[in-house]
């Protein structure tokens, strides 16, 4: 029973503690959502963000899961769910006058890809 909830849902690969915002993360992610394996690895290489190069290494790692777990070609995979989500704040402080400190929240993020196969 827990190998067919596998089977449908696919594979997922996971990235915390991104230090991207999640905003300038889901305009990558929506772009790749429900595309093919090759498609969002092409689309990934040529978008000119800076955190496109983390997304990729995702996306191959979900395809490179399926692969081992479930023996599915990279061919015929595709992304089925991709979502980015908030993360801890990462706290630094900033000295300011008459020995105060000032609070910086560095934005983190979190982000799930899934992949489903063409072919079950």
């Amino acid at each position: 029973m827990k190998n067919k909830n596998k089977l449908r849902f696919g594979t997922q690969a996971l990235g915390t503690n991104i230090r991207v915002s999640v905003n300038k993360m889901r305009r990558i992610i929506d772009r790749i959502r429900n595309s093919s394996y090759e498609e969002a690895l092409v689309l990934l290489e040529f978008m000119p963000y800076r955190a496109c190069h983390l997304v990729s290494q995702i996306v191959l790692s979900a395809a490179a899961n399926a692969n081992t777990n479930f023996g599915w070609n990279k061919s015929d995979l595709f992304i089925g769910e991709a979502c980015a989500d908030t993360s801890t704040y990462l706290r630094r402080f900033r000295p300011r006058a008459q020995g105060r400190g000032y609070p910086i929240k560095r934005p983190t993020c979190k982000v799930t890809i899934k992949s489903n196969s063409l072919k079950k």
